[in-house]
């Protein structure tokens, strides 16, 4: 009896194994790994990509330095890109969770559609879109709101497009979870205390469903702050982000301490403004 008890007890933890495991393996030990490369200087004497260990911290001040600008242009493009996913996604969630009826399976499997194929094929797919030749440029002329001389691609436009494109799924389902959550009752009992639609969404539905806002912010900010295949193919060299500097350094250049500093930074300032957005927003569940 007391054996099995032990075994009820330790059970949970038996459960956590697996996970635990996968992340030492494909987080931790890769981390520390990271944090060593970033304080290494190349061998005096050596071949390319030849380093050794010597703790110089002076690597994240000169990285940071040399590409504040990447930096900048990354947190800039991520957070515009991720404002334009709200803005898009909120009215298509609602939709789909008060007004979807029998379609609303159908309208979720549009939503999660791109998935189907690959990320650097439908950015391929919005460069071509937005290209000479494409649908979106010759109207654009015609109406006078562009030049002739003007292109939409290798622009921070082009790459902005893309980067809302590439993840507005991650901002609709936490949306849609959320709101689909909602009980329609409440906002007709708004409505019973003779609040208008744009009252009723600004003190019921929007407070409501600010988990899925918070949630679907988080998950398209984070990957697009570290994203490099839009600006790589949308952009210019002027529209670089921090993403395209640290793979340079990493598979052309071969200067590993650079790109690992650079890394590193990068995932420490994506912390620190995650951890004060979730407690600015003042919600703990995301979904």
């Amino acid at each position: 009896m007391t054996l099995l008890k032990g075994f009820k007890i330790r059970t949970p933890y038996l459960l956590l194994l697996p996970g635990m495991a996968f992340l030492l393996t494909f987080f931790i030990f890769p981390l520390i790994n990271l944090a060593q490369t970033s304080t290494q200087t190349p061998v005096g004497g050596g071949d390319t990509g030849q380093y050794e260990q010597t703790l110089r911290f002076q690597n994240y001040f000169d990285a940071f330095i040399e590409n504040r600008e990447q930096f900048g242009r990354s947190f800039l493009y991520a957070t515009i890109a991720t404002v334009l996913a709200l803005l898009i996604a909120y009215p298509l969630a609602y939709a789909i969770a008060f007004k979807g009826g029998k379609y609303k399976n159908f309208m979720l499997v549009l939503v999660i559609a791109p998935f189907f194929t690959s990320f650097l094929l439908r950015t391929i797919a919005w460069k071509q879109i937005l290209g000479e030749e494409g649908f979106v440029v010759q109207p654009l002329r015609t109406l006078g709101i562009i030049s002739e001389s003007t292109t939409l691609t290798s622009s921070a436009f082009a790459v902005v497009a893309g980067m809302t494109y590439n993840f507005l799924p991650f901002m609709t389902l936490p949306l849609y979870a959320s709101i689909d959550r909602i009980d329609p009752r409440t906002l007709e009992a708004s409505g019973d205390l003779y609040a208008n639609g744009f009252t009723t969404f600004r003190k019921v539905t929007l407070p409501l469903s600010m988990p899925g806002v918070v949630a679907g912010t988080l998950l398209t900010f984070i990957p697009a702050a570290g994203d490099y295949v839009n600006a790589a193919i949308l952009g210019s060299p002027t529209t670089k982000m921090l993403g395209n500097v640290i793979e340079s350094r990493y598979f052309r250049i071969v200067d590993y301490p650079t790109a690992a500093a650079l890394s590193f930074t990068l995932m420490i300032s994506i912390l620190i403004l995650v951890t004060f957005y979730v407690r600015k927003a003042g919600t703990e569940e995301l979904v």
